[in-house]
Parts: structure tokens; C-alpha cells; sequence
């Protein structure tokens, strides 16, 4: 498999793959929210919420959004695609026995 191809989907594993960030991340599946209501959620200081945001924004998985005196943030679309199809292939090819190569 190609190097560029396989780059995709492991940053964003990578970048998912921490507890605390997995745990924005599904909440953020249900519905928009704001540090605030993160903190709450996770029993967590603002500066740790804080720096998970600035990683997930980095990495493309979340957009944030003024209101007011709030930033709301949501999933961005689209942003796990690439490693949902990685995943799936490998899922997919996982249900079948591989042929085997001669020695």
C-alpha cells in the first residue's frame, strides 16, 4: 500500500486514538458544545479541554464556531472518511482467508 495513502488514515487514528480526545469526539457526534459544556462532561479544567480542541481542530476532525461569547464545535464532515475506507478494507478483507504466498 502506498505510503501517502496509509498517511490519511493513521494521523487521524493517531490523533483519535487518545482517551480524552476519543471522549470529545463522541460527544461531539451527538451535538454541538461549547468548552463549557465539555468541561462539565469530561470533570475536566478548561486548559485540558482547551489543548484536546486545538488537536482535534489541528488535525481537521472538529470546526469551531462563534456565538456570541462561545465557540461551539463539531465534528468537521467528512474528516474520518479516509480512515473509516482504510478500516473497512481491512475489515472487509479480514472475513476472508488471504491466499497464501509459496515459499
Amino acid at each position: 500500500m502506498d505510503v501517502d495513502v496509509v498517511r490519511g488514515p493513521v494521523e487521524v487514528l493517531k490523533v483519535a486514538a487518545d482517551p480524552m480526545r476519543l471522549r470529545i469526539l463522541t460527544l461531539l457526534a451527538a451535538e454541538q458544545l461549547c468548552v463549557c459544556h465539555l468541561q462539565d462532561a469530561l470533570h475536566a479544567r478548561q486548559t485540558l479541554v482547551s489543548h484536546h480542541l486545538r488537536v482535534l481542530r489541528d488535525a481537521g476532525l472538529v470546526e469551531a464556531e462563534p456565538c456570541g461569547r462561545f465557540v461551539y464545535y463539531r465534528l468537521r464532515p467528512g474528516a474520518f472518511d479516509t480512515a473509516r475506507e482504510a478500516l473497512d478494507a481491512l475489515a472487509s478483507a479480514g472475513r476472508t482467508a488471504p491466499p497464501k504466498r509459496p515459499c
